[in-house]
């Protein structure tokens, strides 16, 4: 089994080889998915709403 201290040095190791993000490019994506959420959440509200009202119309 391997030592506590030897799966630390991997991670760190692993860790070292990733590339991560400016903040120029969190900032981009951070800005993406709100802009997305919003939309998808008013889509699916306008569609909520026409789908109900529509069904209000056959009733």
């Amino acid at each position: 089994m391997a030592s506590k201290q030897g799966f630390f040095k991997g991670v760190k190791s692993e860790l070292g080889k990733v590339v991560w993000p400016t903040g120029k490019e969190v900032v981009n994506y951070t800005t993406i998915v709100v802009f997305t959420v919003v939309f998808l959440a008013l889509f699916f509200m306008l569609s909520d709403w026409g789908i109900g009202a529509l069904v209000d119309l056959i009733n």
